[in-house]
């Protein structure tokens, strides 16, 4: 999508309504320096205010995300080409979430190691005091599991997870991923569409 485009027909839009940046802020409950990022093409609104600034503007989804007005004959057409470019925007999105859940996983657990193997080597052999040697290691324990929780809700919310029984793609609960018993990406859960249970593979396209 062209960010910079999208921006400056925000503004147009916004000035044909004679509405400040602050004024528009104000009916989107958000900052004037959001408004002034979207106008400037460094960011998008976000999807949950979408439909409630294109009321404030008198435009539709699509005319956003487009960056223009569309006329009845290549409006469904355009619609299409938003659809693809978002869809394709999230499976891009989810593959670097995906990637930093590995590099999140790995690093937490390396500092988890290096925290509890410097506290007990310290207390054995540098005279470390036992309290001091137990807070490294209740600390070593609060970054894994921080670090767990972190890089769970990142599977969880990044692309789905497909039944190997009827092909359904969907998005489980944080509470079924963090159940659910694991081989890689792949985990063992209830199917909410064909309800049975079987290894469901991550993956990023529905």
């Amino acid at each position: 999508m062209d960010l910079l485009k999208i921006g400056t027909f925000i503004a147009e839009k916004r000035k044909e309504k004679k509405l400040t940046q602050l004024q528009l802020a104000e009916l989107l409950h958000v900052t004037d320096r959001a408004v002034s990022k979207w106008e400037c093409g460094r960011s998008m609104p976000d999807s949950s205010i979408m439909l409630e600034l294109c009321d404030a503007l008198g435009i539709s989804v699509n005319e956003l995300l487009t960056g223009e007005e569309l006329n009845m004959e290549n409006y469904n057409k355009q619609a299409e080409l938003n659809l693809i470019q978002v869809t394709k925007e999230k499976e891009e999105s989810d593959k670097r979430l995906l990637a930093a859940e590995v590099v999140i996983g790995i690093s937490f657990t390396l500092v988890f190691f290096a925290l509890l193997i410097t506290g007990i080597l310290t207390y054995k052999f540098a005279n470390l005091p036992l309290w001091a040697m137990i807070v490294m290691i209740v600390t070593a324990a609060i970054i894994f599991f921080a670090g767990c929780f972190f890089a769970l809700r990142i599977e969880q919310k990044a692309g789905y997870y497909e039944c190997k029984e009827c092909g359904y793609k969907y998005v489980p609960t944080y509470k079924a991923v963090m159940m659910a018993p694991h081989m890689g990406r792949s985990r063992y859960m209830t199917c909410p569409h064909c309800g049975k249970k079987s290894y469901h593979k991550k993956v990023i396209s529905k």
